[in-house]
């Protein structure tokens, strides 16, 4: 646990570091091509007003997710990429 804080704390001040926040923030995953997960992972940042874009793999077996918001701050950003990572065969990128 104490691993994954320190994880969350460095990304947060990198990502002061390199973004000016307010922002557009784009995250970007892998999953194995499924409606359910997708739509766990729309749900998520259904708050948000996200734009989302879908691509499947050439066979379909994987589908890259690409979703932008406008990030309030570091913390905001911080928060989607925990929630996402609670789901089961998501690749954060």
């Amino acid at each position: 646990m104490n691993e994954e804080k320190d994880f969350y704390e460095r990304l947060k001040n990198e990502l002061n570091k390199v973004e000016e926040f307010p922002t557009d923030f784009v995250y970007k995953f892998i999953i194995p091509t499924s409606n359910k997960t997708m739509a766990e992972i729309q749900q998520i940042f259904d708050g948000a007003r996200p734009q989302v874009a879908t691509r499947e793999s050439k066979k379909g077996k994987y589908t890259s997710i690409t979703v932008r918001i406008f990030a309030l701050d570091a913390d905001q950003v911080i928060f989607y990429y925990k929630k996402v990572g609670e789901i089961k065969g998501v690749i954060m990128l």
